[in-house]
Order: structure tokens, then C-alpha cells, then sequence
């Protein structure tokens, strides 16, 4: 692995390490060590490289939300009355736990948020008693996901 001013160049060895913990993290080293032919000693020390560069921003369990009842996905478009009222909206996006993502964006909205709901009357719900009423929101639009065709990582 090198950096070369503020970029990072990973060798085949470390994108080969880093596509098995892609595809299951709890892939053991002992297990990538014998892929890659280098003992686990060795994939510890690039890991803990590649992670103190910032390349690996961590590591996580990914729940399935509708094992636990959350079958509506949205995408809701926040327009602000004033550009000034961002970081207050913001704060108070925080505070509900079904906002899962949170952006600021160009074009027409201010902010774009992505929410899980357990139905629509819970998104509708969400909308009115918490979105609406954050202040500075103006209005919202919201596009209610029917499936998600894609999800993945960026390819190494």
C-alpha cells in the first residue's frame, strides 16, 4: 500500500483482502491468509494500515428491516424557507430514528432524507406530526421506494 499526497494505492494483496471482507467481514484472516498465500500476522498489519489511512471506515452487522416490521422505504425532498435554516433542520432530522440518511443537495431541495416506516400510515405519520413541523421546513416531497434493484460498495 502507498499514498501519494492524500491518495491512497492499494496492491493486489490488499484488494483481495478488502473483497472478502466486502462480501462477509466476519470472513476469518486465518481463511484470507491462506487465499492470498501470507501468513495473519500480515493481513493484520495491512489492515490496520488500510484502516489508518481512512480507506476502512469500519465494520458492521447490516439488519434486515423487515424482519422488524419496517416495510415502507422513502425518500423525501425538504424545501427550507431559508438556506440559514439547515443545520437547525438538521438537529431536529436527528431526533427521529427512522430518518436513516440525511443529504444536503443541489437542485431543487434543500435536503434529502431517506426514512424506513413500518406502513404508510406510519410515513404519513412521520410526515405531518414530525417532518412538516420542524421549523424553517416549507414543504416536502416524498417518492415511496417499491424496491431497491441496487445496493453495493464501491468496486476495488
Amino acid at each position: 500500500m502507498k499514498t501519494n499526497s492524500g491518495n491512497i494505492t492499494i496492491d493486489g494483496i490488499d484488494k483481495t483482502i478488502l473483497r472478502a471482507l466486502m462480501e462477509d467481514a466476519r470472513t476469518p484472516i486465518l481463511e484470507i491468509a491462506r487465499q492470498v498465500g501470507i501468513s495473519g500476522a500480515a493481513i493484520h498489519q495491512r489492515l490496520r494500515k488500510l484502516e489508518k489511512s481512512g480507506l476502512i471506515a469500519g465494520s458492521k452487522f447490516v439488519i434486515n428491516p423487515k424482519i422488524l416490521g419496517y416495510t415502507t422505504m422513502a425518500f423525501i425532498g425538504i424545501y427550507l424557507d431559508k438556506a440559514m435554516s439547515n443545520p437547525e433542520a438538521v438537529k431536529q432530522l436527528k431526533k427521529i430514528p427512522e430518518v436513516i440518511e440525511c443529504h444536503y443537495t443541489t437542485g431543487n431541495w434543500s435536503i434529502l432524507i431517506k426514512i424506513l416506516c413500518k406502513d404508510n400510515e406510519h410515513l404519513m405519520h412521520l410526515l405531518n406530526k414530525d417532518i412538516q413541523t420542524i421549523n424553517g421546513v416549507s414543504r416536502t416531497e416524498t417518492f415511496i421506494s417499491l424496491d431497491q434493484q441496487i445496493q453495493r460498495q464501491i468496486n476495488i
